[in-house]
């Protein structure tokens, strides 16, 4: 399956941006070149997660696994261009899946452990899966007993009863497709922070170009060991791991779900150089330097971060405190990629929310249209969505009528709001997204500066803001955090005067506050506002009821 055209491969072969990589064409390469070298790791609490023995494979022993994977699967129907859901956690059978589907030449599509019988059935609905792989059981839930109950209609392998790891040489290789760097190989599905994903089909030359960017930026080479929190389904661990990995032969340490203690330890033991962590852990970090005292983190060299606005202060106190930098990603499944470093935003105030502005010439090209008329913005201080292009960028999602997706001139439509800033407009800032701005009485207020000058609170362990109804105004806003343990909440007074000493102005100021067990994020770690305005909704409706 290819979905780019013939003047796009063409074009963008010529200028270097393509080439002929594969995912799998580069295991083959790192087994000849590093074979006894790590290439994965298990976390060291497996056995809690998923019943089995943490597995740790060479370059050799995943290249030999992932042909006997291709194989198994060969014999149950997969190949060349079938399309496979797979719901595992961040265990070594992940990877070996994705190098035995790029084996075979059909494609993977990875959904979170989280998925119940309703995404499940509108995933395979979009797709029309040959195969779901899974895992019998992932702490409490049977994944295969409810993949199966879904989609009785569709063959469920599962590790542990129909699959394994076998790093047995055999003689006989699979069938494999024709060898091509513009074949699709995964299609990923978009973070769903409006409650309706995509599916995002990407080829070996999209996901090795946004792979380039993420090694240029975090500075990775081949002695790095990396540390990956991301459940392996989407843009930060497909994007930030596996396929740096794979061009660097550099190993890759699995981690998820985000345990603090362990992931700390494991930066620890297992000297971990580079890893990207959620702002929220970030914050915590920064806020109780004990708890990083505690630890060795010498072979670290700096830590990425990303999908959500982030806080200066933080980046400060890591810079200052810890001698460590914060390189700030900002990333998405259809192609964005832009990143804010030391070199390159050295001011923290900078870094936590912009982001260099391509130069003319640069592989990446981007530009801000008005929201409502579409024409171009070039003005500092100028707001509207940004529009970007290049070799990491998609060519439109799969089985979806596309309109509206690019512009006349092909650039993607983000749906990202960004301001035109710096002193010499050379920056983007993050204002939020398009269709999350609130409008208080007709003031447009974004919500991503609210978010992060609410985590400034010493008590806050998370926070954002959303939206809620309101008679007059229209929209009021409503200030939703996650407080520290044997903190109850937040008082109204006490929040209002927190951002009045920010300086905001007072029609941003939130009028209700509520307190969540934690705030709803997809799978990036990015907030769903739709999720928290429906909760922040029902909650005044049953007060209001006699």
């Amino acid at each position: 399956m290819i979905t780019t055209d013939s003047g796009r491969i063409a074009a963008l072969t010529a200028a270097g941006s393509w080439g002929g990589d594969t995912l799998h064409g580069l295991l083959a390469r790192n087994a000849q070149s590093r074979p006894q070298g790590l290439a994965i790791k298990d976390q060291p609490n497996r056995e809690q997660l998923t019943g089995d023995q943490p597995v740790q494979l060479s370059w050799a022993e995943l290249d030999i696994a992932s042909e006997n994977l291709a194989l198994r699967l060969q014999s149950e129907g997969v190949g060349e261009d079938d399309k496979v859901i797979v719901q595992l956690p961040n265990v070594a059978e992940l990877l070996v899946v994705y190098y035995a589907l790029s084996k075979l030449g059909a494609i993977v599509s990875p959904i979170p452990v989280q998925y119940g019988s309703h995404e499940l059935q509108m995933v395979a609905g979009v797709l029309g899966p040959t195969a779901v792989v899974t895992l019998e059981t992932f702490r409490d839930s049977a994944l295969s007993e409810s993949a199966s109950l879904a989609l009785p209609d569709t063959k469920v392998l599962s590790f542990g009863r129909d699959l394994l790891i076998d790093t047995t040489a055999s003689s006989t290789q699979c069938d494999r497709a024709a060898e091509d760097a513009n074949r699709v190989v995964s299609i990923c599905w978009t973070s769903g922070t409006t409650g309706t994903p995509k599916g995002v089909p990407r080829s070996h030359n999209m996901w090795l170009a946004t792979a380039r960017s993420s090694i240029a930026a975090g500075n990775y080479s081949a002695d790095d060991v990396l540390l990956n929190p991301f459940p392996m389904v989407n843009m930060a661990a497909l994007g930030g791991f596996l396929f740096p990995s794979a061009l660097l032969a550099c190993p890759i340490v699995l981690h998820h779900p985000l345990d603090a203690p362990i992931f700390l330890k494991q930066m620890q033991d297992e000297r971990i150089t580079f890893t990207i962590v959620p702002p929220a852990l970030l914050n915590q970090l920064a806020k109780t330097p004990e708890l990083w005292n505690q630890f060795d983190f010498t072979a670290l060299r700096c830590v990425g971060s990303g999908s959500a606005p982030l806080a200066p202060w933080m980046i400060e106190i890591f810079s200052r405190d810890f001698a460590k930098e914060v390189v700030n990603f900002y990333g998405s499944n259809e192609g964005i990629s832009l990143f804010a470093t030391p070199e390159s935003a050295p001011d923290p105030q900078v870094r936590a929310s912009m982001f260099p502005r391509p130069p003319a010439g640069a592989l990446i090209e981007t530009k801000v249209a008005d929201t409502q008329s579409g024409d171009e913005l070039v003005d500092q201080g100028e707001r509207g969505e940004l529009l970007i292009a290049g070799p990491t960028v998609f060519d439109g999602y799969f089985e979806h009528d596309n309109i509206d997706v690019f512009s006349d001139d092909g650039f993607f439509r983000t749906g990202d709001l960004v301001e035109i800033c710096g002193q010499d407009g050379d920056f983007y800032r993050i204002v939020g997204r398009c269709k999350d701005i609130i409008n208080r009485g007709g003031m447009k207020i974004s919500p991503v500066e609210l978010d992060v000058a609410l985590e400034k609170h010493p008590d806050v362990v998370e926070a954002a803001v959303c939206a809620y109804p309101d008679d007059r105004l229209g929209e009021k806003i409503c200030a939703c955090v996650v407080m520290k343990p044997g903190v109850a909440t937040l008082e109204l007074e006490a929040v209002q005067h927190l951002f009045l000493e920010q300086g905001f102005a007072k029609f941003k100021l939130p009028e209700r506050v509520q307190a969540f067990e934690q705030i709803p994020r997809n799978a990036m770690g990015k907030v769903q506002r739709f999720m928290l305005q429906d909760l922040v909704s029902t909650q005044i409706t049953e007060k209001q009821e006699p």
